[in-house]
Parts: structure tokens; sequence; C-alpha cells
């Protein structure tokens, strides 16, 4: 079979949904599959990598946030022409929905990732109130479902944007690879240092840093010996080390080598993954992969990620900095964590994908 993937928002520092295509395109060639790969440049337009043939097409700049988008539609339209897929996997529900058309006419199935929460999204991202947000989410996602075979979700929380409207979505959890994110060496006993927690997320309006930053201004009133190394990168940065001055807060650079992030991330005690409206969490189960027990907001779905690996709580400073506490008193919490990782693996979710991508060919044939 071949598989024809087209994502917009992807960049040198983007972070699931990159992760995602890379994951699942190593595993449908190990499976035997032909896989493509259609990105926004720039780039090489045309390489070859370990998840498949990588194609680079026009793109235009979306402001400062360092992403792109795919504007040419006759020429994504030539190459689907010329690369014949058996079916087509879609990173993007509004300016690439087209597609979806296009496979329909051309007997090719089509399936639709909602890599994130339409509603979510507009409400904390734009002035949109939530009831008008949530009701116009609701169109852009009927369309969206009336021009694919299959929507798919990474989360049951993902799935309810269209669950509510009673169109289908396959839930597929997302993976983690457990060789590269494990535990390190054993922690010190707390006594005469201080805790070491970190922020996983990127540093955006929709992902609430400043809850982990608010978190940790609650623990040092308090009185508890701790610090935090934020391992993230986004439009708040600045705003957010000008806040964090006077605390004992590091802002990493941003880390392009996996085994790096992960060694990082052995390092903490525990972690904070403040996000209200993410739809799945990659960061927050890489964290867990590497023992290192995760706070998480009752909202969204990273509860359904962190589980029994950590403690959800709601989105106040107070409440996460109790889950805090209450986790670094736990000598269970880091074993738990990583027990929850293994949960997920990229060949589950990759086979699961592939599953999916047979049942919607079948229906064109």
């Amino acid at each position: 079979m071949h598989i024809v993937r087209i994502a917009n928002f992807v960049s040198p520092t983007s972070g699931g949904i990159k992760t995602a295509l890379r994951e699942w395109g190593q595993v449908y060639r190990a499976r035997g599959h032909q896989v493509s790969l259609v990105i926004p440049g720039p780039g090489e337009p045309e390489s070859e990598e370990p998840q498949g043939k990588i194609y680079r097409v026009g793109a235009l700049p979306v402001g400062s946030s360092g992403y792109s988008l795919i504007w040419k539609r006759s020429e994504i339209t030539a190459l689907l022409d010329r690369l014949q897929p058996d079916s087509i996997e879609v990173s993007d529900r509004s300016t690439l929905r087209w597609t979806g058309a296009w496979a329909r006419k051309n007997g090719v199935g089509s399936i639709m990732i909602s890599h994130e929460n339409l509603t979510g999204i507009m409400h904390r991202r734009t002035p949109v109130p939530a009831k008008p947000a949530h009701l116009l989410a609701n169109v852009v996602n009927g369309r969206s479902a009336k021009s694919y075979d299959m929507i798919v979700a990474p989360s049951e929380y993902s799935a309810q944007e269209f669950h509510r409207m009673g169109v289908p979505a396959e839930v597929v959890p997302l993976g983690v690879d457990l060789e590269t994110f494990s535990p390190g060496a054993p922690r010190p006993p707390l006594d005469g240092r201080p805790a070491h927690i970190i922020h996983c997320g990127r540093l955006s309006p929709e992902k609430n840093p400043q809850l982990s930053i608010k978190t940790m201004e609650v623990l040092l009133q308090r009185g508890h010996d701790v610090e935090m190394t934020v391992l993230g990168h986004g439009p708040m940065r600045d705003e957010l080390i000008g806040v964090a001055e006077n605390m004992p807060i590091k802002f990493h650079a941003y880390i392009t080598d996996r085994a790096e992030l992960a060694h990082q991330m052995t390092l903490a005690d525990a972690a904070i993954a403040p996000g209200p409206v993410e739809t799945f969490g990659l960061a927050a189960l890489e964290a867990l992969a590497c023992g290192v027990p995760t706070v998480c907001p009752v909202e969204g779905a990273l509860g359904e990620v962190v589980g029994a690996g950590g403690l959800a709580a709601r989105s106040h400073p107070g409440a996460f900095a109790d889950a805090i506490t209450t986790i670094l008193r736990d000598p269970a919490a880091r074993g738990a964590a990583r027990d929850q990782a293994e949960q997920f693996t990229w060949e589950g979710s990759a086979d699961h994908m592939l599953a999916v991508h047979a049942l919607v060919s079948s229906l064109h044939r």
C-alpha cells in the first residue's frame, strides 16, 4: 500500500505532529508499505529519510510563529496525481480539506488526523468567546467529516468534538520511544538539595505555560526548596523569562537531539504539563517514560495520558503546588510514571493507523 501523508504546521521546532509523522512513517515502512510525506518548504524539494520520501512544496510563513502553510493547490494536485497513493493521511482540517475531495474523485482512501481541539484553540488564541468558538468548531469539523472517509483523534477528549455531533472518530493514541526516553540513574534523596521540576510543553497561549511559573512562585512562597528548567520554546518565551526573573527558573535552549532531551528529563524529580486543551500531550508522555511523575490539568486529554503516572489537578497554582508536593513525597511515583508510559508504544499506534488505512483504502476498491 502506498500511503501519502500531507501536513501543514511542520517546522524545525514543531513538536508532537512532527514526531508522530516520523514515528508512524518508520513503522509503516518496516511493515513493508511505501510512504511519502508532503510538508511545507523550504528545504530540499525531495529527500529520502527513514520515515519515507519527503516532498517539500511552496509555502507561506504564518507571521512570526515559525510555521508555514502550503498554498499552491495545483502543486499538491500534480504531486498526488504522480504519486498515485492508495490512501492519504492529512494533518490539517482546514486549509488542506480540499484533498479529501481529490481522494474521493480519484478512488483513494482518506484520513484526517485531528491533532488539536479546535474549540479550545480558538477560545484561548483568539478573541472568540467560548460559545461562538464551539459553534464555529462544529461547522469546521462537520465539513471535515464530510470530506474524508475517516477522522482519527489521538484521545477521547479530541474525539469528543466529533462525537458531540454524532460523527464517528477513531481514537488512536500516540506512542513514545521507550528506549530513548527511559529512566536514568536513580535520583539522590531530596535531603539537602532542591527538588528539580521541569516544564513540558510549547510556550504558547493555548498551552498555559504561565501556570508552571505561578506554581513555582507558590512553592517558593510556601518555603519549599525547588528549582525549575523550562523545556520548550514558543512566542511567550521572552514574556515568561521576564515573569520568572527573580526565581530559580532556567529556560533551556531549544533541544533538537532526542537523546539530550531525554537526558534533561531524567534529571527531574517531577514535571508540570499545564496545557488545558492538549489533545494528547507527547512531551508529558516522554517525561513519564523517563520515570518523571507529572502533574497535569483535569481539563483536556493529559489526564488520559498521565493516568497513574502522576496527578491531575484543577488549573490553579495552589492546586498544582499541592500535587507537586504530594508527588515528591511518594517513593513509588517514579516507578508508576514509567509503568504508565509503557502502555503507549509507537508500534502499537502505527499498527492501529495501518488498520485504518487498510479500511479506507478498501472502501474504494
